[in-house]
């Protein structure tokens, strides 16, 4: 290859990766407002807040679940950056994904330490299992679909994981407006039938990753 010619792959490649850096992060930042109002659009058309969210919001068990929820969004949102460039793994941003987690089941064993264990059972099956499974997803949809668009101004080595991040951040969103209407506020109830929510969406994530995210 002629000097010219190494030094003009250079620059184009250099052009390419200066602008991957303004694009993509402006693009999820717009697929970040746009998940929102769509997920805030159906949930106030469609379901609504919990007809006791004032008194709710004074106790702890309420409040547990943004602490669940919120972290799991931002800390998505964070490792979508990182994989959605070529040759960058999750770093520190993994580690932020395994915080709410960590204090989830740190909620679970101090709740089966207090409540009689008769109660365990009734305590995780609630009384809004199968509505949980359908609304996250739903309220997901919009979220998903913006952050995976979001994502082909970048260029992840990985399309599946990086598609699953963008599920992981979309149901983050999802259950977090979800969170208001659900009166089942117990640590045992959110560590059963919010996962298996999320995981839904996850998988839709992944497969969509894989069938729009390779280049």
């Amino acid at each position: 290859m002629k000097t010219s010619h190494l030094i003009e792959a250079l620059a184009q490649d250099s052009a390419s990766d200066a602008s991957l850096r303004w694009n993509l992060p402006r693009a999820l930042k717009v697929a970040l407002i746009a998940g929102n109002i769509a997920a805030g659009a159906i949930f106030f058309i469609w379901i609504g807040f919990r007809p006791d969210i004032m008194a709710a919001a004074e106790t702890t068990r309420f409040l547990l679940k943004f602490v669940i929820t919120i972290p799991i969004a931002t800390a998505a949102t964070a490792a979508l950056l990182r994989v959605s460039r070529p040759g960058t793994d999750l770093g520190s941003s993994g580690w932020a994904l395994a915080i709410s987690p960590a204090i989830l089941i740190v909620a679970v064993i101090v709740e089966l330490n207090v409540l009689p264990e008769r109660l365990w059972v009734m305590t995780l099956i609630g009384n809004n299992a199968s509505h949980c499974l359908t609304m996250i997803p739903l309220l997901a949809l919009g979220p998903l679909v913006c952050l995976l668009v979001a994502l082909r101004e970048g260029a992840p080595t990985r399309p599946g994981l990086a598609g699953a991040i963008a599920g992981l951040a979309a149901s983050g969103i999802a259950a977090t407006f979800y969170a208001t209407n659900c009166s089942d506020d117990s640590p045992l109830y959110v560590a059963t039938w919010y996962p298996l929510a999320t995981g839904i969406v996850v998988l839709a994530g992944y497969l969509g990753g894989r069938a729009f995210l390779r280049w």
